[in-house]
């Protein structure tokens, strides 16, 4: 029976890296890399989402609540919010009309 013999190579492999070590070890080497912002940096870019965050959820409570009232209105066959759904979808039609002529 012929006796096989490993090369030199094969027995300086390293063992094979767990994936998980990999894993965590590239990424701490990945976020030395980044350029992390300042305290006061942080904080004026906290504010604007704030801002942004408050000011869209009034103007969709307050579309919300137009909304509401124009449905209620519709319901209740008022004249008024019949008109203003009239006026609305005329001003629809003419804003898709305009837009598709410049589209084109």
């Amino acid at each position: 029976m012929a006796h096989v013999t490993k090369s030199k190579s094969a027995k300086k492999a390293k063992p094979k890296e767990n994936a998980v070590i990999r894993y965590l070890r590239e990424t701490r080497t990945e976020l030395r890399k980044v350029s992390w912002p300042t305290r006061e940096e942080a904080w004026s870019l906290t504010q604007v989402v704030l801002a942004v965050t408050i000011s869209m959820a009034l103007l969709l409570g307050l579309l919300d609540y137009l909304f509401a009232l124009e449905l209620r209105g519709i319901i209740e066959r008022d004249a008024i919010a019949i008109g203003v759904l009239v006026v609305v979808a005329i001003a629809s039609v003419v804003a898709a009309v305009i837009l598709n002529r410049q589209a084109v």
